[in-house]
């Protein structure tokens, strides 16, 4: 062999080595292309994903509330009627007493029946009597103190002395306070 086959050979080594070296690299760039894209793509399921249980936290969170607010609303859908119907329920609380003084006993029960049977209908829908009695504490937050006039005695300073106005409430809201007269 020649000195310059074997120069030959040796640039046609070198030029396949240098070929290998290339298609090495493209090869290389290839998969880190592919990792890159598949990086990628990762990261974008990765976020679709966020946006996806963000979306149904907040889906979750208007049904819970929605449902909320349709129970809060039927339990005070009868408020305004029941509003218009506490002065009657006053006016027979009155005339009961009146009657009772009388001697008309028929008349008394008739009262007396016709009050029960609308106090009961009104539990049933949810009014409840709100319980106040003479000597109670006087709190601002649940009471409405009409007047107040000088306590008979030291303990009554402060205390309720006398209920003008029953108070009521629907469900868990008060819809109308008790009316006071407090110890000064």
């Amino acid at each position: 062999m020649s000195k310059k086959d074997k120069q030959k050979d040796i640039e046609k080594e070198q030029l396949h080595d240098v070929q290998n070296n290339t298609e090495t690299a493209e090869m290389e760039q290839q998969v880190k292309e592919e990792q890159s894209i598949e990086e990628k793509l990762q990261a974008e399921i990765k976020q679709e994903k966020d946006k996806f249980l963000r979306l149904f936290a907040e889906f979750e969170n208007y049904k819970r509330r929605t449902s909320k607010e349709r129970v809060e609303l039927f339990k005070t859908a009868n408020e305004d009627v029941m509003k218009a119907l506490l002065p009657v329920l006053d006016d027979f609380d009155r005339a009961y007493i009146e009657i009772s003084k009388t001697e008309e006993k028929d008349l008394l029960k008739g009262v007396e029946l016709i009050n029960n049977k609308l106090k009961s209908t009104l539990e049933q829908k949810g009014l409840a009597p709100i319980k106040v009695a003479n000597g109670d504490v006087f709190n601002a937050d649940n009471h409405e103190a009409i007047t107040q006039i000088p306590a008979p005695s030291e303990d009554l300073k402060g205390k309720i002395i006398d209920v003008i106005e029953k108070g009521y409430a629907l469900g868990d809201k008060v819809i109308r306070f008790p009316k006071v007269i407090i110890g000064q």
